[in-house]
């Protein structure tokens, strides 16, 4: 937590992290999830609160479902892209790229031009057109829908909003808080896009 505090002083977020020790369920709920790194900060600002912390922890979606580990980072890294969310998606192209099979030109694909690259299958580029549109319109249109519904059941096309709109969420307090960026993680400046990407940039 010491290593956490230095961070937050020498980073200007605008809210402190939670002080040690926490409650017991809280940390072992974010014990779970790091086993055995140092937390977030993002999940120790939660921690000052705990209503809003079980509310955070208790609506994630990175457990089994409906989609596989590739589908739901492809998802999770476009959304958190789009929405300049830095934080988030560095930590979530630290811990899960590899592991999804997301090689580092579809990562730069993700924070560049997505969908309209040669690098993605059609499966996986109606995720990304997915997460196009509901970033600009909110919406799903048929065309867009019926796309959906030839690789993903009704079932998985349920999760795959849940999923974008939480990480949408999770994006607007990362963002909103100016949470510092975690160590060794990816940065947005590490995979160049093209001038023409509309990539935001979170502050650091």
């Amino acid at each position: 937590m010491v290593a956490i505090m230095t961070r937050y002083k020498n980073h200007s977020a605008r809210v402190a992290p939670a002080s040690p020790p926490l409650p017991a369920d809280m940390q072992e709920s974010i014990d779970a999830i790091m086993r055995g790194n140092d937390p977030l900060v993002l999940f120790t600002t939660m921690a000052r609160d705990r209503r809003l912390f079980l509310k955070f922890f208790n609506s994630g979606l990175l457990d089994r479902g409906h989609l596989t580990l590739r589908q739901r980072e492809i998802v999770i890294d476009r959304v958190t892209a789009q929405c300049g969310a830095e934080y988030e998606w560095g930590v979530h192209v630290a811990a899960y790229a590899a592991k999804a099979g997301l090689d580092e030109s579809q990562i730069a694909s993700l924070v560049g031009n997505g969908a309209s690259d040669d690098v993605w299958s059609d499966e996986d580029r109606v995720l990304i057109r997915l997460c196009d549109s509901l970033h600009s319109s909110c919406a799903v249109d048929d065309a867009l829908w019926n796309a959906l519904t030839r690789y993903y059941t009704a079932e998985a096309i349920i999760e795959l909003l849940m999923l974008a709109g939480y990480y949408r969420m999770v994006s607007y307090l990362v963002n909103g808080l100016r949470l510092p960026l975690e160590p060794n993680t990816p940065r947005f400046a590490d995979y160049a896009a093209p001038a023409s990407n509309s990539v935001g940039r979170q502050h650091k």
